[in-house]
């Protein structure tokens, strides 16, 4: 699990790996996007899957404190 926080107007660049994520948003709101799949703004409570090697990104649209969950583990966190 990773605790990321985020200024307004700041963003997640579009990226992919192997792993199954899952982000919940605990605070704030963003707008974040599966490409090609899906594109939302998250509220606080909110939650959205994200499958592997789906290519995905995120922009606060105010500042906002997002819970990223991986399956496996990101050993590259550790």
């Amino acid at each position: 699990m990773v605790d990321l926080t985020f200024e307004e107007g700041g963003e997640g660049a579009f990226h992919q790996y192997p792993h199954e994520q899952i982000s919940y948003l605990v605070s704030g709101s963003i707008e974040y996007e599966i490409k090609g799949v899906e594109k939302v703004i998250l509220h606080p409570g909110d939650s959205i899957y994200v499958a592997s090697n789906q290519e995905h990104g995120c922009q606060a649209l105010e500042k906002s404190r997002l819970l990223d969950i991986f399956t496996p583990m990101r050993k590259d966190f550790l």
